[in-house]
């Protein structure tokens, strides 16, 4: 249990600072640079919770985007600020640039090689596949809290 408080709280740590770089790139005010820090440490760490609850990464994702979504949304009614400008730093952390990487690096062995390679294309597939899957999830989790809070007519 101790173990995996500490692999929360380290990978809270290290998503956080990601998520303070880009909202520096984006402009975000510097009084609002812990926030965008917090709401990026929440997502991530909340993701890692979900993946070790044995969750697929995609919904885990989703979870933890939406958990973004509605914190964002909190902050933002407190600070009177838009909360895209918490939230689209707080996710860029979660981006699965590992899956996206290995997707390409295997379409380029893929085009050098005269014949069609089983493995290859069976790894392009998946990798393509599991990255679309999770920057789907990140933008729906994010959309979905907003979409309910802010909406003008009732749900049914």
């Amino acid at each position: 249990m101790i173990s995996l408080i500490l692999t929360i709280l380290n990978d809270a740590i290290f998503s956080a600072i990601p998520a303070i770089g880009f909202a520096m790139v984006f402009n975000v005010p510097r009084r609002f640079l812990p926030f965008c820090a917090l709401a990026g440490a929440l997502g991530h760490g909340s993701r890692t919770l979900w993946l070790y609850l044995n969750l697929p990464i995609e919904w885990a994702t989703f979870l933890a985007a939406a958990l973004v979504g509605v914190v964002t949304i909190g902050l933002a009614k407190k600070h009177l600020a838009p909360p895209l400008m918490f939230a689209v730093a707080a996710i860029i952390p979660m981006i699965p640039g590992t899956y996206a990487f290995n997707t390409v690096i295997a379409l380029v062995q893929l085009a050098a090689q005269s014949h069609v390679s089983p493995e290859l294309t069976a790894q392009v597939i998946s990798n393509g596949l599991k990255t679309v899957f999770i920057l789907g999830a990140l933008s729906v989790g994010l959309a979905m809290p907003s979409l309910l809070y802010f909406r003008s007519r009732p749900i049914i």
